[in-house]
């Protein structure tokens, strides 16, 4: 992606509590970065979007991050919109292990949607392992949130990453997901030296209380918003946000991967320490399907989904964004194409574009 056309800027944090009711509670039931590694399999028994006997809807295989994370939660309310107004497309969204694993499900065809992120679709255009030899071109379908990401302990007096101390147990995000790495870079540029550990989000809080983990992460969703495991930590910790030296930010600035975003924290509550403004590295989460998938099935989806879009934020908070359409195409991937049939759609609804590439036939 092209830094210019993405976040980087200030965003509030007005909205922390306005849907966390919806967010989920102590099981972690909240927004994850979309790249766990401990959920359920994507899948193998999808059929690459083909019907039975040619007939009736085409099946369609949806995966997001882990059974703990607002994404899978997310996921089911559209599958259950799609499939009760839909006669063409039947959705069955399934956890997933994250956004890296959700490429290799789709080049193997055990699934036809699932959503990355920018730092995974940078490495695709690169032609980065394990992304080398893909069989397909990821074409986007629509957006489904923003993430800020930042470092947060229970270590009492720390207040930004260089504070880590060395051999402290630290886990940037579970082992294998594609935020996991991001986040291995940013916090590579601090000096900091750790054993590296992996704790699901959902379960840092008592890692922390148990000793176990010294430093975990978390996230703002759409800059704003705490997910329920989140709030957790801070009701079993007395929580520290981490946030970088000035030295430290300088060095990320200059790598063109890592995305920076500023976020006001004054109304964030009930942590033992907050810095203000923090910079969070931040990733956009876009559905993609193979550039091979059915125009029709493709077309189906989002038609069915921007009839309902006014309905769809009654099955999760989050979903209330995409009642306003331009957030549909909302920080797409630069190199990466549309989908033909998304192409089409959002000429249709006016949403199109110059800036955006539409997919080969």
């Amino acid at each position: 992606m092209d830094r210019r056309t993405f976040l980087k800027g200030t965003a509030g944090a007005a909205g922390v509590t306005a849907l966390a009711g919806c967010m989920g509670g102590g099981n972690g039931d909240g927004s994850g970065d979309g790249s766990g590694d401990d959920g359920g399999s994507g899948g193998g028994d999808a059929d690459s979007g083909s019907s039975d006997g040619g007939s009736g809807p085409t099946d369609m295989v949806m995966t997001t991050s882990t059974e703990t994370t607002a994404a899978y939660a997310m996921s089911q309310g559209i599958a259950a919109v799609v499939n009760e107004n839909s006669e063409e497309v039947r959705l069955d969204a399934r956890p997933s292990e994250g956004t890296n694993a959700n490429i290799g499900r789709l080049d193997r065809e055990e699934i036809q949607i699932a959503y990355i992120q920018n730092w995974t679709a940078a490495k695709i255009n690169a032609g980065e392992e394990p992304f080398g030899n893909l069989s397909f071109t990821p074409n986007q379908v629509f957006h489904l949130y923003d993430l800020g990401w930042f470092f947060a302990t229970a270590n009492d007096g720390w207040e930004t990453a260089g504070d880590i101390e060395s051999g402290s147990r630290v886990s940037p995000a579970p082992r294998g997901a594609g935020t996991a790495e991001m986040l291995e870079t940013a916090l590579g540029y601090s000096g900091a030296d750790y054993n590296r550990v992996s704790i699901d989000y959902g379960s840092q809080g008592s890692a922390m209380s148990e000793g176990r983990l010294d430093v975990g992460v978390s996230t703002l969703v759409n800059f704003s918003i705490e997910p329920g495991w989140l709030q957790e930590m801070k009701g079993t910790t007395d929580l520290r946000m981490l946030g970088w030296s000035d030295e430290t930010v300088a060095k990320m600035e200059e790598d063109p991967g890592l995305l920076l975003t500023e976020v006001d924290t004054g109304d964030l509550e009930n942590y033992a320490y907050t810095p203000d403004p923090v910079v969070l590295p931040s990733l956009a989460y876009n559905f993609v399907v193979r550039n091979d998938f059915s125009y029709d099935a493709v077309y189906n989806l989002l038609s069915t989904m921007w009839e309902q879009r006014e309905g769809l934020g009654e099955y999760h908070g989050l979903l209330n964004n995409l009642a306003d359409g331009e957030f549909w195409v909302k920080n797409a991937y630069d190199g990466v194409p549309f989908h033909p049939a998304a192409a089409d759609f959002y000429e249709e609804q006016g949403l199109w574009s110059d800036e955006f590439t539409r997919g080969e036939e």
